[in-house]
């Protein structure tokens, strides 16, 4: 699978629902989450654990702070605390991130509302291109978004939370 992405800081998640709302994203569920990243040679892997269920979720992305895509694998995974901790014995933890996200989407497009437990309010787009998905339609609907939500394209973050998380070596 392969995703169109783009990630930024927000300040009120609740004018950032509204507005997406406006441009006629629908919301579908708060979750919370957790997600453990472990140490790998390529890519991320991490587990996500939430009250829907967890996943094994393997991806790469540019190294881009502008729009990127991401190639991932995801794998439903039972029991999960088993998972974690053979994954932790085998190759170790790097970080775990716990997050409150909002789930909005219209089409193709997930928006992703997000409180960042240490780090705060974020926003994350993800066009699913799929087999049949048109980059350049999905392009211009992560602009459209970007535009309304009012995010500089300069002020878009290439790292992930947990990287975000790590203190500075």
């Amino acid at each position: 699978m392969q995703n169109l992405e783009a990630k930024f800081k927000l300040y009120d998640l609740e004018l950032a629902r509204k507005r997406a709302e406006a441009l006629k994203y629908e919301f579908k569920a708060t979750m919370i989450q957790r997600d453990t990243f472990f140490r790998v040679n390529h890519g991320k892997l991490k587990l996500r654990e939430e009250e829907a269920g967890s996943w094994l979720i393997s991806y790469g992305r540019e190294d881009s702070i502008d729009l990127k895509l991401s190639n991932y694998q995801i794998v439903a995974v039972t029991p999960p605390d088993e998972m974690l901790a053979m994954m932790s014995d085998a190759i170790g933890v790097l970080a775990t991130v716990r997050k409150t996200r909002q789930l909005l989407t219209r089409g193709n497009i997930r928006l992703h509302l997000d409180q960042v437990d240490g780090l705060g309010e974020f926003g994350e787009i993800e066009a699913v291109l799929g087999e049949n998905g048109n980059l350049e339609d999905s392009r211009a609907a992560v602009e459209e978004l970007l535009a309304a939500l009012d995010v500089n394209r300069k002020n878009l973050i290439g790292a992930s939370y947990y990287e975000m998380l790590r203190p500075l070596k």
